[in-house]
């Protein structure tokens, strides 16, 4: 009646040549994290499996950080990462002087609580991660005035194209809210004149190119230089054992197009 794990299990379950709505009726909730939850997958997912699906954050090192519950707006679920459980703190900080940030405002995440790992086994990684009891997850992320917690990306995921700073989570989100496409990875592409260029890997249900990926964008109001110069389409993503896209891959794919 309950499944956790990330959005790539459950797309391959509802791609699956044979997968009926029948065969999983029993499903009455669904927590997704870890690779970038789009309110496109919460929407697409409850229907195909007809259960709750929420949003969660947490990580190996503080495995159960932010969630909903059921008396919580369906909105907030979807389009947020949920708020902080049991005694677990978050703080978003400036990732360079670790000054705490205003509500809303986008930063490094950093968290505490009594689900925080004691430190990793390399002693120099446990410094470099935990300041004054605080851990530095490495994640891009917003705190509202209610703490709703929204994943905005990986600092190691920001593309940076001619000094803009673009996130990959949010292109992807964008992507994925397109009715033909199953799942979006974004990479920065090395680029000598602005430094990157966004590339789009998509999974999709029909023909999706680069004008058509333009043609979104713009319906959607997004900033020019957020929009993808490059958009490949695959069968399927690479992924890591965790269920996670290969992004190493993928962007060593992205090079080798422009050799």
């Amino acid at each position: 009646t309950f499944m956790i794990g990330p959005p790539t299990f459950f797309v391959g379950l509802m791609s699956a040549p044979g997968f009926i709505p029948r065969r999983v009726e029993s499903l009455r909730l669904i927590s997704s994290g870890g690779a970038g939850v789009t309110p496109a997958f919460v929407e697409q997912a409850g229907g195909a499996f007809g259960a709750r699906v929420k949003r969660t954050y947490g990580s190996t090192e503080a495995p159960t950080v932010t969630t909903s519950t059921p008396g919580d707006p369906a909105l907030r679920e979807r389009e947020t990462d949920g708020r902080a459980t049991g005694s677990a703190e978050l703080r978003v900080s400036d990732p360079e002087t670790g000054r705490v940030l205003p509500h809303g405002d986008t930063g490094e995440l950093w968290l505490r609580g009594p689900e925080l790992f004691v430190g990793y086994a390399d002693a120099e990684a446990t410094r470099a991660a935990i300041r004054q009891g605080w851990f530095r997850t490495g994640d891009l992320a917003t705190v509202d005035t209610d703490g709703w917690l929204t994943i905005v990306g990986r600092m190691k995921e920001v593309i940076i194209r001619a000094g803009e700073n673009i996130a990959a989570a949010e292109v992807e989100g964008i992507l994925e809210a397109h009715p033909d496409v199953r799942q979006a990875a974004i990479v920065g592409e090395a680029d000598p004149r602005l430094g990157e260029r966004v590339c789009a890997f998509v999974v999709a249900s029909a023909p999706f190119d680069l004008a058509t990926c333009r043609a979104w964008f713009e319906k959607r109001g997004v900033a020019v230089f957020k929009t993808p110069e490059r958009v490949v389409q695959l069968d399927e993503l690479p992924l890591l054992a965790a269920g996670k896209p290969d992004r190493a891959a993928l962007k060593h794919r992205a090079q080798s197009m422009r050799a």
